[in-house]
């Protein structure tokens, strides 16, 4: 489903990672109808006092597992107390497991109520919703069928991370960007961070990779291959040089005092971004 808006103008941004109040009351209203429908009781059964079957979901088995699984995180939800992201991704993703379709079956006269069966489907549609509202407010973050949140990095840079298959002939090397690539779309910023540092050593790696050289031969040979022309190929050697100076100046691989920190997710992000594309095209021209 795409409103009237998102149809004549295209959809917003998928740039902002803090979750407005609007955002985590969408969020309450969904999970308040799921469970007055009984969509969690197939884990969390109220049973028919009579036996005969499951009539919606026991809210207190609901809250306690919750509160046993996500530390800290308090359920009943409160519109009003917005949990931090860590928490609340951690939720969506105990609701996704846990979700299904309730199908109403006979009618219990005499305690008047309606016996419950489950379909496959909850979770398709509980995906729907959390990612419909997701991008409605242009939140960077995605409820993936595998039913983890994962962060949309910058469009700039999405299209290539969430295509990459990692070739280059060296298996460490591989390893290092395909964790670098993994940790770089998880929500946590911590974990962006690691991202960050993996490509580092990714990029001191791949100085080394080709045989039988020193780690500056090699790189040069790397460089040669990746640019023919002359011009081209003194702004890669810039390039290269100064990415190898950061590296060494920022507090991204090392922890020395007179590294300078990285005081902003969003630099971290730039960074990433800057080294990823210098390594993709060093390895695409290497691959020729």
């Amino acid at each position: 489903m795409k409103y009237f808006s998102e149809r004549e103008y295209g959809e917003r941004p998928r740039t902002e990672e803090e979750i407005p109040h609007a955002v985590w009351g969408g969020i309450v209203a969904l999970v308040e109808e799921l469970v007055t429908r009984g969509a969690f009781g197939q884990s969390f059964p109220e049973e028919c006092p009579d036996g005969q079957g499951i009539i919606g979901t026991n809210d207190r088995t609901l809250s306690l597992s919750i509160q046993a699984e996500i530390p800290g995180f308090s359920f009943p939800l409160n519109a009003d107390e917005i949990p931090d992201n860590l928490a609340l991704f951690d939720f969506l993703e105990f609701c996704h497991y846990h979700v299904a379709e309730p199908i109403e079956g006979g009618y219990h006269s005499f305690y008047r109520h309606t016996h419950l069966s489950f379909t496959s489907g909850g979770q398709e549609r509980f995906r729907e919703r959390i990612n419909r509202i997701f991008r409605r407010n242009g939140l960077a973050y995605e409820l993936r069928e595998d039913g983890q949140v994962e962060r949309l990095a910058p469009p700039v840079i999405q299209e290539a991370l969430s295509g990459s298959i990692f070739k280059s002939g060296d298996s460490k090397l591989d390893e290092l960007l395909e964790t670098a690539r993994i940790k770089f779309l998880n929500p946590n910023p911590q974990i962006r961070r690691e991202a960050l540092e993996k490509l580092w050593d990714a990029w001191e790696r791949i100085k080394t990779v080709e045989p039988g050289k020193g780690k500056r031969d090699s790189a040069l040979v790397i460089l040669n291959k990746a640019a023919t022309e002359t011009n081209f190929r003194a702004l890669l050697e810039k390039e290269a040089r100064e990415l190898t100076e950061i590296g060494n100046r920022f507090h991204i691989r090392h922890s020395e005092k007179d590294q300078v920190p990285l005081e902003s997710d969003n630099y971290v992000d730039y960074l990433f971004h800057r080294l990823f594309a210098m390594i993709t095209l060093l390895l695409r021209r290497k691959s020729k």
